[in-house]
Formats: C-alpha cells, structure tokens, sequence
C-alpha cells in the first residue's frame, strides 16, 4: 500500500494568539518530556507501518506546533532514527518537508534536516510587520528571522516555502504587498497565503469579538477578500501559479504532500491531534484514525500507539462528499480516474445540475464536459458551490 506520512510536533516555545491548533509550550527543563516523545513517534510510526502493510511513501510532512522547537539535536535523533525505522521505504521518498519557526529554524537545525534526508522546509513567517504580529501575540525577532531565512535560503535553494496570513491586525494592502516582497528577497519555490481565520475561543478571537479584556479590530468582509486578492494578484505577477485556495508555486514546486491530501490518496499520521485516513479502492470505504489532543496519553499508551486512536469507519457516501470537498479545492481539480475507480460512477454523474449551473457562470477553467478543474477566479466562490453539491447529492 502507498501512503504518507504526517508526523505532528505538538510543542512552541509560545502560542500565537490566533493559533487552534493543539500545541503546548515547552522550554529548556522539558528536555525528558521532548526525548521521550521522539522515542514514542519512532515506535509509533514503524508501528504503522507494519500495520497498514506500506510498501511506498511518496511524502513526508513534518508540522506542528514547531518542529524547529526540537532544536537541531533532538531533530538529528529522530531523522536517523526515522531512517532506521524506514528502511528501504526512505528511498521511495520523493518529498520530505518539515515546518520550521523563522526565529528558531537556525544554522543547527537547518544542517540536522538536510543531514536526515529532508528536501523541502516551509517557513511560518506570517508577517514581517511588527506592529502587526505583536497585535496577534507572535514573537518577532527581526533581525534573527531575516538572517535563519538567508540561511534557508541557501540550503534549500528552490524547496523553500514560505507561509503569510492576509488579514491581521493593523493590515493594509501596503503593509501586505511589503511583506511579499520581503518574502520574495529569499526566493522562495512556494508560498502560501491564508486569509486569517478566527476561532473564537483563541486570544485574538476574544479580543476581535469582544470577550476578552482588549477588543482588536482586522479587516473586515468584502475588505479582507479584497485584501487577500491583491496578495494573489501580487504572487502571480511575481511567477508563482496558484494551485490551490492558498497556495502558490514557482513551476513544478507545487507541494506534492498537500496535493495527496486534496486527491483523497492515502496518509497516516503520528503523534496526538494527528490523523489518518486510508481508502479501499473499488468499495468507496474506509478507515479515518485520529489520535486524542492528549501528550500524556500518548507518551502512556501501550504499543501500538494505534489502539489508543479514535477509529471512525467512512461509508461510501461520507468519502463521496469529502472527495468532491477536497478535490474542488485545488486548481487542477479532482482526480476523476480515481473517483470512479473508487466509487464506481463519475463526479458528473452525482451533480449533473450543479455542474451546469455553475459552468455557466465561469466557475470552471473550461466549458463542460471538457474539465472539471475550477479557475482561479471559481476559486473564490467555492465555498457556495460545495454548498449546492450536497444539496444535490441529498
């Protein structure tokens, strides 16, 4: 079986006020609590591996929290230990991308990871305004940041990655053009740019709604969409093509991981807050394992890891929706050979009115019946054309 590999690192050295993702923040006395974790994601990912029988794995994605926080000791033990789990299934790695703070993704750490066979590294920049970052609770040091991104730089030439967030505090479309051109000075391959989204349980959604002891205001409605359009229309002018809703690519740089995740093509993950989902082919069905936001109950949990994770079973209907959710996300649409090989009929077939409909009005590249991949500017009302495909396939 084919499938990559997630691998979660659930710790910062802070949490960013608009962050809800599971993550807790460690320092230098959790030393025991980092290396009895590593110790743990080796077991559990050659766990696995055996488990689910993969003779092939395309991709691995390191993410967090912030695998940088490992520092370039503790990364170098888990690549090698990694390989060793591996085997010879490291060889069939074609991309190996590890998330990485600017601030903390130093000289060390960046040698470590070239070291240990990682190939691509993506940058959480966010932001280089920092009156900006500030507002939303991220620690900025300039100067650092600006050297560790020179560095990656040069030793990921044509594999960096670098994320950015429309829609901050105190944003304008000066302040955001500016930080992608700062961004650009690296040369980066790839560069991702979300629309800032807002759980309200987070720091910075109690102060946007007015739960907290200081109320912020950001960009609003039709000015954040406006604001992060401007971002798009900068990257494209600049050579990056976009693919999916917030990712952009130089040519042939698209991350190869991210588009196993819009197909619906198998993965597994390891370490809490993690997930896998691994698909039958021919019988639409599958397996979705997804481990509790607990480091404790991980790190306690008997081998396998496995038996500690939530098991969900996805009926054919359930991967349908999600096949249509996921794949209509990214610019070169969805993977119609492998719909119908897993589903039995065609994507056409299950939202004839949708299709039609929506092709009318320039939601797709081209004219049906002749693509399914939606244009960049269909992009921007996906969300209303996911809408009217459940509504057909109800």
């Amino acid at each position: 079986m084919t499938a990559s590999l997630y691998v979660h690192i659930p710790f910062c050295s802070s949490k960013c006020d608009y962050c809800d993702f599971f993550s807790v923040s460690v320092n230098d006395s959790d030393s025991s609590l980092l290396d009895a974790y590593i110790k743990t994601l080796l077991e559990d990912i050659k766990g696995q591996i055996e488990f689910f029988k993969i003779n092939r794995i395309p991709s691995i994605y390191i993410g967090g929290g912030t695998p940088s926080v490992l520092g370039a000791g503790r990364m170098e033990i888990f690549l090698s230990g990694l390989k060793s789990a591996l085997g010879a299934l490291f060889n069939t790695i074609s991309e190996f991308t590890t998330e990485a703070n600017p601030e903390s993704a130093d000289e060390a750490f960046i040698a470590a990871c070239r070291k240990g066979g990682v190939n691509r590294i993506s940058l959480g920049v966010q932001s280089f305004n920092e009156k900006s970052l500030k507002a939303a609770g991220r620690k900025c040091n300039q100067g650092l940041k600006e050297k560790n991104l020179a560095l990656a730089s040069r030793h990921f030439q044509d594999s960096l990655s670098i994320d950015l967030i429309a829609g901050l505090p105190f944003q304008t479309s000066s302040v955001l053009l500016d930080d992608i051109n700062r961004a650009l000075d690296f040369s980066p391959s790839h560069i991702s740019l979300y629309s800032l989204s807002l759980d309200e349980e987070t720091p910075l959604g109690k102060k946007l709604f007015g739960l907290g002891p200081q109320k912020l205001s950001l960009p609003a409605g039709d000015n954040a969409d406006r604001l992060w359009i401007k971002g798009r229309n900068a990257l494209e002018k600049a050579g990056f093509a976009q693919y999916e809703v917030s990712n952009f690519a130089k040519p042939g740089k698209a991350c190869i991981h991210n588009i196993r995740y819009w197909r619906m093509e198998n993965w597994i993950g390891a370490g809490p807050a993690s997930s896998g989902t691994i698909i039958e082919d021919h019988s639409g069905t599958g397996r979705r394992y997804t481990y509790p936001c607990d480091i404790r109950a991980y790190l306690n949990a008997s081998p396998p890891q496995l038996n500690s994770a939530c098991i969900e079973t996805l009926d054919r209907e359930t991967l349908i929706k999600e096949s249509i959710f996921m794949g209509f996300r990214y610019l070169g649409g969805p993977d119609t050979e492998l719909f119908k090989k897993r589903f039995g009929c065609s994507i056409e077939s299950l939202i004839p009115k949708t299709i039609a409909s929506w092709s009318s009005r320039g939601f797709f590249e081209k004219a049906q019946p002749y693509s399914l991949a939606p244009s960049r500017n269909g992009l921007l009302f996906l969300n209303s054309f996911i809408a009217d495909s459940f509504a057909e396939l109800a």
